[in-house]
């Protein structure tokens, strides 16, 4: 692709023109979960890059993970939206978490290997699969402690 800069924009900005149809109440009820782990995957890229699970042949910046983009782009919105619609409902969230993040890893990823954008290096798709399921149960298990101890919602 040769607008793999435009590309790499389009894919963080996009998600957020539907921001605005969340709730507000919503957004401050999530927001600190996604951030956790948001800033997980984030560790996890670097982590990645170092091990070469993964490869991004070119980066937002220098010393910037590549999936940077895709973090605060559609994981951190798509998490919103996913939290709004599933928490509460365990089974449902987790067969929505699975559906998507089988979409992601065996079309996506092949796509954007096509592209340019990232290739799979010393990970399977499976092995991808299961990281993805552990970041599902992280996300989910901290909403249900965030709430547990911390939030208080503002209608009761």
């Amino acid at each position: 692709m040769r607008n793999i800069k435009l590309f790499m924009m389009l894919i963080t900005i996009l998600p957020w023109v539907s921001v605005p149809l969340l709730p507000a109440k919503v957004f401050k009820r999530f927001l600190p979960a996604v951030l956790f782990i948001s800033f997980y995957v984030t560790a996890e890229g670097y982590l990645a890059e170092k091990k070469k699970w993964w490869w991004f042949p070119l980066s937002v910046k220098p010393n910037v993970i590549g999936e940077l983009p895709l973090i605060f782009g559609p994981f951190f919105v798509g998490s919103l939206w996913i939290l709004k619609y599933t928490f509460g409902k365990f089974k449902l969230y987790m067969l929505i978490n699975l559906v998507v993040d089988a979409f992601f890893t065996y079309f996506t990823i092949d796509w954007f290997k096509k592209i340019g954008y990232v290739t799979l290096v010393r990970l399977t798709k499976f092995q991808l699969s299961l990281l993805f399921l552990v970041k599902s149960i992280a996300l989910y298990g901290f909403q249900v402690v965030y709430e547990k101890y911390i939030y208080r919602d503002p209608a009761k």
